[in-house]
């Protein structure tokens, strides 16, 4: 592990021909498939031969390595192949081939990629999250970071840098390949940029190397492990490195090379052309499955559920709240490890008491939603149980493309989202998050519950607790009344337990269903005993699992006259069309009414609101009315 003070002649001669061979191994397999980015792989591949040959890989805790620029693959392919961690001929003759693992963008799973990357930017934000887990841990892993110099231009990089300062995650070594290319052209031209200033201003050292030379590589990696800060290593490279015609040319940032054009690179090279060679092995179609590091908690201990009487006047956010500090009294001390992330909201999101009991495990990241959502994945799949609490409109719709890459890294997190809806009125439509069931519906393993009072609120953050995978967790501002049995009982009490999926018949009836969630179940019971006035009878079904349909649950319903949604969400992206769905494959024979949102929201009292909507008690009972007429 970078133990001497330089590399020899004879270490350094091998490097360089790996180094030469990892050029030829990338214009081969970027040729053949007929796409990638050679440019800036054989610029990295220098700094690549480097790390995987030094870092500390083959002992228990390893380093860490990110790619963040992940198109950079062919190179990290050919290293890993050329030291012996990956069959070489299945790299360069699968290489973006449909089932094969060496996809055109790095991905977890290939021996010491830690993280999949593509979305440029992110790298950092997860070297973050993987750096915590060594601290908290206290594990001796540093966390390597490859970065693009064209990336630095990303707002959430400078999120990730003052994250790291500020948690003093002195581990955490990034190494920027410094072309001064991109797609487009010159950063200066494309967007100029502040790199090694940037970095300073934030807190963090810098060394200047010059990035194809090994020993100058080596030689700042090793120092670099000397300093306790945050060191970002800026390597001077040269795009399309040792080819002259592709050498500073942005073309070949992510153009392959024509046939002509690699017989001539190669022969540049004095390497031998194998690129017939391996189109016949290409031929065919298998796929693959990359193993990861299990994430689960083993062991959480989830106690025993509060139970909230409607005396107390519990809202949901703060039963999240008390629930959240009973899982880390019950695991905390014993080694059983939770941890919170919080963007400036604290208590609003009721994490204050976790923040204040648990300090070292609580992440107040400011204002910096964007990298937080990315470090709080990261850290999910260390085995450490992950919140991230922050406002709907901030924790989803902002950070939609972090909680993707979170998705496709299969992460554990735990995200809870308050202020959801209309409920959240006088702060106007750029706060009210009318839209996270459908962004969540885009993602193929985010589970959604948006549980209807403080006592099922108790038990399903519990249940994702121990529960392995992504969950989003919503509620609203306002206090959500508890619901109660017709004898008075808290219908979620005692006897209740939290089964992901199912649907509540929280009342039965037989002329009318209302399905529903969260805050919206209350009204939809007054709305049941207006229309109990007249002769109609209701039911009412709390679909807390607003993804899923309880098949079971809903087709007891299928005879009745008029089937509702009824939401505070927008009605196209929110339970109407998965009902819909349901029913028209079912063979409902009856009318369907989807009450929510049409349009953004006005900013003023939640009831004035729900009323401008025709979302309030009166309006909701009156069209269920007029619908059952219309029916006999």
């Amino acid at each position: 592990m970078f133990e001497k003070e330089s590399l020899s002649e004879e270490e350094i001669e091998h490097l360089k021909d790996i180094s030469l061979k990892a050029r030829g191994d990338i214009l081969t397999m970027t040729t053949l498939a007929k796409s990638g980015h050679p440019g800036g792989s054989m610029s990295s591949v220098d700094i690549y031969v480097v790390l995987f040959s030094y870092a500390r890989l083959n002992e228990v805790p390893r380093d860490r390595i990110i790619i963040s620029h992940g198109h950079t693959s062919p190179g990290v392919y050919s290293i890993l192949a050329r030291l012996g961690y990956l069959p070489l001929d299945e790299a360069i003759a699968f290489f973006r081939k449909a089932g094969s693992p060496y996809e055109g963008h790095v991905v977890r799973g290939i021996p010491f990629i830690d993280w999949s990357t593509g979305n440029l930017g992110q790298g950092l934000s997860a070297a973050c999250g993987f750096a915590i887990a060594s601290k908290l841990k206290k594990e001796n892993r540093h966390v390597f970071v490859v970065m693009s110099d064209g990336e630095q231009q990303k707002g959430q990089v400078s999120e990730a840098r003052r994250f790291a300062k500020k948690y003093a995650l002195s581990n955490i070594k990034v190494i920027i390949d410094y072309n001064k290319l991109q797609i487009c052209g010159s950063i200066e031209k494309v967007m100029p940029q502040n790199i090694i200033e940037n970095y300073l201003s934030d807190g963090w050292d810098v060394i200047e190397i010059d990035g194809h030379n090994h020993d100058q590589i080596y030689r700042a990696i090793r120092r670099s492990l000397t300093i306790e800060n945050p060191v970002c290593i800026l390597a001077h490279t040269v795009m399309g490195k040792g080819v002259p015609f592709m050498e500073n040319n942005e073309k070949y940032h992510g153009t392959p090379l024509t046939e002509d054009e690699y017989r001539q690179a190669m022969e540049l090279l004095g390497l031998k052309e194998t690129l017939k060679e391996y189109e016949e092995r290409r031929k065919g179609y298998w796929v693959y499955e990359l193993k990861t590091e299990n994430s689960k908690i083993e062991d959480l201990d989830t106690g025993i559920p509060f139970t909230y009487s409607p005396e107390e006047k519990v809202d949901n956010r703060t039963a999240f709240g008390y629930a959240l500090k009973d899982l880390a009294d019950r695991n905390i001390p014993y080694g059983r490890y939770i941890s919170v992330f919080d963007c400036d909201l604290a208590p609003s999101v009721k994490t204050l008491d976790f923040s204040k009991a648990y300090p070292e495990y609580f992440f107040q990241s400011g204002i910096q939603e964007h990298s937080t959502a990315t470090i709080a994945g990261a850290l999910s799949t260390t085995g450490i149980l992950t919140f991230f609490a922050d406002f709907g409109v901030f924790g989803i719709d902002e950070t939609y493309n972090q909680h993707r890459l979170n998705d496709i890294n299969g992460t554990n997190l735990k995200l809870i989202l308050t202020h959801v809806g209309l409920d959240v009125g006088q702060d106007g439509k750029t706060h009210q998050c009318i839209d996270y069931i459908g962004l969540a519906r885009n993602l193929f393993n985010f589970k959604v519950i948006v549980p209807t009072d403080p006592n099922q609120t108790d038990r399903v953050i519990r249940y994702v607790a121990k529960t392995d995978g992504n969950f989003i967790v919503a509620m609203g501002r306002s206090r959500w009344p508890v619901i109660c049995k017709e004898d008075g009982s808290p219908f979620y009490g005692e006897e209740y337990e939290f089964v992901y999926g199912k649907a509540d018949l929280v009342r039965d009836g037989k002329d009318v269903l209302i399905v529903t969630y969260g805050g919206m179940v209350e009204r939809a019971l007054k709305v049941r005993e207006k229309l109990k006035k007249d002769g109609i009878s209701a039911a009412v079904v709390n679909m807390a699992c607003v993804l899923e349909v309880d098949s079971e649950t809903l087709s007891r319903f299928l005879s009745v006259p008029v089937i509702a949604s009824y939401e505070d969400h927008n009605r196209y992206t929110g339970i109407a069309p998965t009902l819909l769905s349901f029913l028209l494959e079912a063979k409902f024979q009856g009318k369907f009414l989807s009450f929510g949102i049409k349009r953004y929201g006005l900013s003023g009292d939640p009831e004035e609101i729900l009323k401008a909507e025709g979302l309030d008690v009166d309006s909701v009972a009156e069209q269920l009315k007029l619908a059952l007429r219309e029916r006999s």
